[in-house]
């Protein structure tokens, strides 16, 4: 997961790697890295026409507080909509942008400020900067602030709000994606409205496996989606086990599950990352949309 111990392993490959790739990692969210990523301003839908999409920031009342998101859909007709959790360094450009590419393949996508009970977006503008001595002392409390039930409750309005917009089509399943910290939020995505929510995708999701009955892992028993979950090398490395784990819960509560543990250091499929692999992260993506065309 992203901790002080993915960092040091990171900045370890880092070293024993390129500077070329390093570069490219920290390009940020500029025209010119922009250009990089092919479809994060528009994209093909389901039918292969290009798809123009029109975006919002947004305000939604919660049980904890207001919440601020990033919401962007096609500019014509009602789609399924997916629920995205942003990784430890919250809802930034780069979301923005990758909300904004995945809503050009067809879908209402709601980008979501998990530290929305503390400080409105963006707390930090880059992943760079969460990296610092500074970042990480001022993420501390913000991170403390959100509960597993806060994020099922937050799960459960969001949704709702979701099913309000005319954008979404409600007779159509939602899906929820999430990034690093936020991969385990999908989990607790579906828990929270098993009756809507029938695809996720984790990326380098963190903790997804553990003994207490609210862990990731325990949650399947109690919802209906399909998943998708890509595991990073390293945290392969680290916990070998949650693999198996993650696919005996998925065969007992007979869930469609594809698990597969991608050549990539934790954080490969997010654009600002420092680790961002290209090759990997556009697999990640066709997998994500493939799951979604079957499942929403």
């Amino acid at each position: 997961m992203c901790d002080e111990t993915t960092e040091t392993e990171n900045a370890d490959w880092l070293a024993r790697h390129t500077l070329g790739r390093r570069e490219f990692g920290l390009i940020g969210v500029s025209a010119a890295g922009l250009a990089l990523f092919p479809g994060c301003a528009s994209g093909t839908g389901p039918s292969g026409a290009s798809t123009n999409t029109v975006s919002q920031k947004v305000i939604i009342d919660t049980p904890d507080g207001r919440a601020d998101a990033f919401f962007v859909h096609p500019a014509e007709g009602s789609h399924p909509a997916i629920l995205l959790w942003p990784d430890i360094a919250g809802l930034r450009p780069a979301y923005e942008m990758m909300a904004t590419r995945l809503a050009a393949s067809g879908y209402a996508v709601l980008a979501i400020n998990p530290y929305y009970r503390s400080q409105p977006a963006p707390v930090f503008e880059s992943f760079a900067e969460w990296r610092t001595e500074a970042g990480q002392a001022k993420l501390a409390p913000m991170r403390e602030a959100i509960t597993n039930d806060g994020i099922v409750s937050d799960a459960r309005t969001l949704i709702g709000w979701l099913d309000q917009q005319p954008a979404v089509d409600t007779a159509r399943g939602i899906g929820s994606c999430g990034y690093c910290m936020g991969g385990p939020y999908t989990f607790r995505t579906a828990f929270a409205r098993p009756e809507r929510v029938t695809a996720i995708a984790s990326f380098h999701g963190a903790r997804l496996t553990g003994k207490d009955a609210d862990s990731p892992n325990a949650l399947i028993a109690g919802f209906k989606a399909a998943m998708l979950i890509a595991i990073a090398q390293n945290d392969d490395e680290r916990d070998p086990d949650a693999k198996d784990i993650l696919r005996a819960a998925a065969k007992a509560a007979d869930r469609p599950a594809e698990i597969e543990v991608y050549p990539a250091q934790h954080g490969w499929c997010t654009i600002d990352s420092p680790v961002y692999d290209q090759t990997q992260a556009e697999k990640a993506w066709e997998r994500m949309l493939a799951t979604f065309r079957e499942y929403l």
